[in-house]
């Protein structure tokens, strides 16, 4: 499509107008990272790379850090296995009650956080207590799982809908067996709407801290939670800088290497 030149013009501007709107707060998290001041301040009087090297010695840092990534990867998993199933029954097979089942799959998404976190601290403290399971890891895995499948079954829904079945039907009838069917055509066909399912599962949980207060239990501290915990406290805002920094630069390579995943899959199958 050609555009006019007033038209180019505007988009361009919309364009700039967005990515500030985006990366600048972000760049004052970067620059503040390194002022050597001890209270937020602006502009930044002197540069120190103190704040980093005290946030990656931080005990607390790094223990937080481990729980996130163990709730995300947990969380994730999970919801690879339950949404990757459940798009597959709701988009390959037509049933009574299937639109129903759609909408409740995708209802945990839509609800607010704090509903969420109280009906799973309800449900955790009713049935899994009784049972020896207490609030804690385990439970911040289950609680963020249940938001988390929502996101892999919409990106897997909607690549099955877009390929449709003509490719495993034609499969089928060369003779392959439903397990090179799924091998060789299909699993080809959803690989980038995994990874990319994945990626934002695992963004949504690591970033989760409302469900995670209600699930975490005592002892559980999650990334997100440190920070929101040591914000405001004294002589600890320039860490949380640095480890907000930190985050920005570590989630850089994942959406990266997804981009380039997506990118060949294109160009070699021709699919989007």
């Amino acid at each position: 499509m050609n555009l006019s030149a007033r038209a180019r013009w505007a988009v361009g501007v919309a364009a700039v107008i967005g990515l500030a709107f985006i990366y600048i707060p972000l760049s004052v998290v970067v620059i503040n990272s390194f002022n050597a001041s001890q209270v937020f301040s602006w502009p930044p009087t002197e540069f120190t790379t103190m704040w980093w090297q005290k946030a990656l010695e931080n005990t607390g840092v790094r223990e937080a850090l481990w729980t996130s990534v163990q709730a995300g990867l947990g969380a994730t998993l999970i919801a690879l296995l339950l949404g990757t199933a459940l798009s597959f029954a709701l988009v390959r097979y037509d049933f009574f009650g299937r639109s129903t089942l759609n909408f409740l799959v995708v209802l945990p998404i839509s609800l607010p956080g704090i509903v969420t976190g109280i009906a799973l601290n309800s449900s955790f403290t009713t049935v899994l207590q009784p049972l020896g399971i207490n609030l804690g890891l385990f439970t911040v895995v289950l609680g963020h799982a249940t938001f988390c499948i929502v996101v892999v079954f919409n990106n897997v829904s909607a690549r099955l809908r877009r390929t449709g079945t003509s490719l495993e039907e034609a499969s089928a009838d060369l003779g392959a067996s439903l397990w090179q069917t799924f091998w060789f055509v299909t699993f080809p066909a959803v690989r980038s709407a995994l990874v990319a399912g994945a990626l934002l599962a695992f963004a949504l949980s690591f970033d989760e801290i409302v469900v995670t207060t209600f699930t975490a239990g005592p002892g559980v501290e999650t990334l997100p939670q440190w920070i929101f915990n040591n914000l405001f406290r004294p002589n600890q805002g320039p860490i949380v800088n640095a480890v907000a920094a930190l985050l920005l630069l570590i989630f850089i390579a994942p959406v990266w290497l997804a981009q380039r995943l997506s990118g060949s899959e294109t160009h070699a199958g021709g699919r989007v």
